[in-house]
């Protein structure tokens, strides 16, 4: 059981660290464009956001429509 808390730790910590670098070099962007340029779950992006507006460096905006942008502090 600890090697899958572990594992998922590292695999949201991994995640976080990639939003953190796309969002650095491509500006804000929708949550849609997010996981398509990341390549990676729906849910690990969001869990991954999550460890970041966890540590305050996200912020969310409403983009058009019913999309929500986030970008870096």
């Amino acid at each position: 059981m600890a090697d899958i808390r572990i594992d998922a730790t590292h695999e949201v910590g991994e995640t976080a660290g990639a939003i953190w670098r796309h969002l650095s070099e491509h500006g804000p962007c929708s949550l849609a464009k997010l996981t398509k340029d990341i390549e990676l779950p729906r849910d690990t992006i969001m869990q991954g956001l999550g460890w970041l507006a966890r540590e305050d460096k996200v912020e969310y905006a409403n983009g058009a429509g019913k999309s929500k942008l986030v970008a870096l502090k």
